[in-house]
């Protein structure tokens, strides 16, 4: 304590000759069994006279004698509990340290990273920053700087011969997608992970880009071939399929038979064909204490587990079950009515309030595409919250998977709501929205 310093040396040396004792008390309880005769009464004896001392109230120096011989025979006797190890201490801190957190983590605060934009703008997962030129990515250092502030990842593409850029899609109509496959890699450098390979053509030439698995490649592809005043450049703005149905003589057919996209972009030998950053995630902490009081309301940002989504969404390729986190935004709690009409949420018969992406998807504001009616959802289709379930519906509607596809949360996967934006340090650092 701060106000030890104060204390009077005769009160420092009571209070070691205590704690000195404490230790001995634990070494017999402890290892009596394990010590000979002889040890043990010599650990009696030396504890019972530095016992006495202090109940005497022995100056300090003799108290100071009586620990020194106590120190003797524990250095003898205690084992692993003493002298310890710098190893040892070590590990007891990181394991006391690894306790406390994960209690924390628990029961109060837990940290959480976004990695998808289904929540944009209201939380970015992770995002693309496309650079149009060489001479528009950073240097070295600003990448060094880049990735410490905002976890940028640079990626690059050379052209490996002359030519058009050329994209493979598939798909037609609303689903135009395109292809890539699932590579193994590594987050971080050190963590297993899926990741996506994406391959690109120059004059029929591959060139291969990998991402992470929940990476919205698509945006990357937008921001870079699709005009600005088309794009939107946000995952709200138009789709590659909407610009590719608009603009179909730009799809041809390349000598495999498979069909790919003119960007109209022509590069020599080793041009840049593409270069962009990947920022990461908003990081967050969640609070996961207050819904044990207070009952969610309709607007929360909302955590939740996907332990008990009974879904074709929500199971991955071999059928199994996706344990994740997931936040989204409380729509309807049990007993609501939702209903979608002109991009609209209505919640028991009245346009939803309580968070501002209500509103502003309901006006399509700058970013907010409006909320679209599908699945559970559908134009005309009125849903009842069920009893113990909560719906939640993200704020980037036309780029989210959400209850309107794998129904309603059981509110004992309720992990909690957002609470502060820890990282990146960026204009959005701070208390979350």
């Amino acid at each position: 304590m701060f106000f030890g310093l104060f204390d009077s040396v005769e009160k420092k040396m009571r209070d070691s000759a205590a704690n000195w004792l404490e230790l001995a008390d634990k070494v017999y309880a402890y290892r009596r069994d394990r010590l000979s005769e002889q040890d043990l009464n010599a650990l009696q004896q030396s504890a019972l006279s530095l016992r006495r001392q202090l109940r005497e109230k022995s100056d300090a120096s003799k108290l100071k004698l009586g620990i020194e011989a106590l120190e003797v025979v524990l250095r003898r006797t205690g084992g692993t509990h003493y002298p310890k190890s710098g190893i040892m201490e070590n590990v007891e801190f990181f394991l006391v340290a690894a306790i406390v957190i994960l209690g924390i983590r628990m029961y109060f605060v837990q940290p959480f990273k976004i990695p998808t934009n289904s929540m944009w703008p209201s939380y970015n997962g992770m995002t693309p920053e496309v650079f149009a030129t060489k001479a528009d990515e950073p240097s070295a250092l600003a990448k060094a700087v880049r990735f410490a502030a905002m976890g940028a990842r640079s990626r690059t593409l050379d052209a490996p011969v002359d030519g058009e850029v050329l994209i493979p899609v598939m798909g037609n109509g609303d689903r135009v997608a395109i292809p890539y496959r699932e590579v193994t890699g590594r987050d971080w450098f050190v963590f297993p992970a899926r990741h996506k390979e994406y391959t690109l053509f120059v004059n029929e030439r591959p060139v291969t880009v990998t991402v992470p698995r929940d990476f919205d490649f698509e945006w990357v592809i937008r921001d870079a071939f699709i005009p600005k005043q088309a794009s939107g450049h946000d995952p709200g703005g138009v789709d590659l399929a909407a610009y590719l149905n608009a603009n179909a003589g730009q799809v041809v057919r390349m000598a495999d038979g498979k069909p790919a996209w003119r960007t109209g972009k022509s590069v020599r030998v080793g041009d840049r064909v593409l270069a962009f950053d990947i920022l990461t995630g908003d990081q967050l902490f969640v609070d996961r204490l207050s819904y044990h009081f207070v009952r969610p309301q309709p607007g929360d940002g909302f955590v939740f587990r996907t332990d008990h989504l009974d879904s074709p969404f929500m199971k991955d390729a071999a059928g199994r079950q996706l344990e994740q986190y997931y936040i989204k935004r409380l729509a309807g709690t049990p007993g609501d009515t939702l209903e979608i009409r002109d991009f609209t949420l209505y919640r028991n018969g009245q346009p939803a309030d309580g968070a501002k992406a209500f509103g502003a998807n309901a006006k399509r504001d700058p970013h907010f595409s409006g909320y679209r009616a599908s699945g559970l959802l559908a134009t005309g289709q009125v849903f009842t919250v069920p009893a113990d379930s909560y719906v939640a519906l993200g704020d980037n509607s036309a780029n989210s998977q959400d209850s309107r596809y794998w129904g309603a949360v059981q509110s004992q996967d309720v992990v909690g709501r957002p609470l502060f934006i820890y990282y990146p340090f960026t204009h959005r650092w701070g208390p979350a929205p």
